[in-house]
């Protein structure tokens, strides 16, 4: 009895045994299925993997054990009765068993291809080859073909060839690894500079940046020269006409008295005195013109700088003059060296200059009209028509008027001149300016001094004296044209006269 209760107990056990193993495999399928798998959407009090964090991050999870529980404690009837319950039990579900286990084992494999096959983020990457990833519907924006095998680049939104990747400017393919983007438009990055970037129009560079990272540049409020700042201290030569700075890859005219002359003033300019006599009468026949004929034959001469800075000191009396003086109107007896005959252009130079020196007498109120050489036609002749304005003044009577009375109205004189000059025909004849249509109650349009008009460089010459004179600083000069030249609008240049005469002032 005690022997058949011992193997009846052993084999009780063994069927136990088998139960538990195949239950316990069952759950650790299921768990390691589920945890390839992920966490299913409504599980909220689902256990969550625990992370550690090391020289590589682990991801475990503890298994759910079955509880063991103890075989109950039942008289041998009742372990046999179990017992075979049990056997058969396991003899049915034999086949089901071993059918569940594939099932598993084709489950687990699902599972663990489908986490093989998840995608992580991987760094961008602008080049990568089409074997990575299908890329059928990929086309070039450049040459709008389909991107086949090879590298490609993703830029801008779109998908391109290497070699169809290129700059906006030059055409050359981009390889670099940054580039500029304008728009729409890519660039090299010294592409870019060179378009965008400002050179120095003098030393041709490009225009560095300051302390604070900004570019900085200086440029002519008429021409608009660009140029670095450090060129306003380092002995640049400037023209002494258009007052454009002399660039690196171009040679000025130096003129021997610390003068300079670009090539475009050169081209026109008065060198001696009987090549500015055709100029001279010209003004005087715009004076006629305008009803403020000279009645007094005033010489007028040529001259240095230095011959015109020494007539300038001897003269006792006399108008305001600029800092840099061009002309004078002489009241004074002095002997004055005038230019006689014109240099030679030579290598970077002058050559053969012959001057005279000539005793001025006085004769009336204004002894000499003196025109410093050099300098274009047009600010010559504007030179004239100031200076010109002066003799009329004394000639007429005019005395003791502030220098911006005097200054202005003999500025307004040049400014009227030079539009006459620069003006189309259509306004000089047909329907003149209102300068023209207020200054006088004559007719009377003269022409253009120079003979087949004028070229287009010495038109824009022309509109910069404009300017120079329109937006000069000084008391004398500046402010006193912009008063006197409106009352000439508003009043007409007679009546302007007259006011001056009897007030010593502009009209109102």
């Amino acid at each position: 009895m005690l022997a058949a209760q011992a193997i009846s107990c052993g084999v009780l056990s063994l069927c136990f045994l088998i139960m538990f193993n195949a239950e316990r495999r069952s759950s650790f399928m299921k768990w390691l299925c589920a945890f390839l798998k992920g966490p299913k959407d409504g599980e909220p009090n689902r256990r969550r993997p625990r992370v550690t964090a090391g020289e590589e991050t682990t991801l475990w999870e503890e298994p759910v054990r079955p509880k063991k529980e103890d075989p109950p404690r039942q008289n041998n009837e009742a372990m046999d009765h179990a017992l075979a319950l049990a056997l058969a039990e396991d003899a049915k579900n034999t086949k089901e068993k071993n059918h569940d286990k594939g099932a598993n084992d084709e489950e687990l494999a699902r599972a663990i291809q489908d986490s093989l096959n998840m995608n992580p983020c991987q760094p961008y990457n602008p080049y990568a080859t089409s074997q990575a990833r299908a890329r059928g519907y990929r086309v070039c924006g450049g040459c709008k073909h389909e991107i086949g095998h090879g590298h490609y680049l993703s830029c801008m939104g779109m998908y391109w060839h290497p070699q169809c990747f290129r700059c906006s400017s030059c055409h050359h393919p981009i390889r670099e690894t940054e580039f500029t983007l304008l728009g729409a438009d890519p660039y090299h990055k010294l592409c870019y500079k060179e378009l965008h970037h400002p050179k120095c129009d003098v030393c041709l560079q490009f225009i560095p940046t300051n302390r604070t990272g900004l570019i900085e540049y200086r440029a002519h409020p008429f021409w608009g020269q660009k140029y670095c700042p450090l060129h306003e201290h380092d002995r640049t030569p400037r023209c002494c006409s258009c007052e454009k700075m002399e660039p690196r890859n171009t040679k000025y005219m130096p003129l021997g008295d610390g003068r300079s002359l670009c090539m475009e003033c050169l081209d026109s300019a008065v060198m001696d005195t009987g090549e500015c006599q055709p100029l001279y009468h010209s003004i005087r026949d715009y004076y006629e013109g305008m009803n403020m004929k000279l009645d007094q034959q005033i010489p007028m001469l040529l001259v240095e700088r230095q011959a015109l800075n020494e007539a300038m000191e001897g003269e006792c009396k006399g108008p305001h003059h600029m800092p840099e003086t061009r002309g004078l109107c002489l009241s004074e007896e002095q002997t004055v060296t005038s230019i006689l005959r014109r240099p030679r252009i030579g290598a970077n130079r002058l050559l053969d200059m012959r001057t005279q020196p000539q005793k001025l007498t006085r004769r009336c109120e204004v002894t000499a009209i003196l025109v410093l050489f050099g300098l274009p036609r047009l600010l010559t002749g504007s030179i004239l028509a100031h200076e010109l304005m002066h003799g009329w003044l004394r000639l007429k009577g005019y005395r003791n008027l502030k220098a911006d009375i005097e200054e202005g109205i003999c500025q307004v004189m040049s400014y009227l001149w030079l539009e006459s000059e620069i003006l189309p025909a259509t306004s000089r004849y047909g329907q003149p300016s209102t300068s023209y249509a207020s200054s006088s109650s004559s007719s009377y349009r003269p022409p253009p001094s120079k003979k087949g008009g004028i070229s287009h460089t010495e038109k824009k010459l022309g509109e910069f004296f404009l300017h120079q004179i329109a937006n000069d600083t000084s008391t004398a000069y500046g402010d006193g044209f912009r008063a006197a030249y409106a009352a000439v609008n508003k009043y007409g240049l007679r009546q302007t006269l007259n006011h001056i005469r009897l007030t010593g002032g502009f009209p109102v």
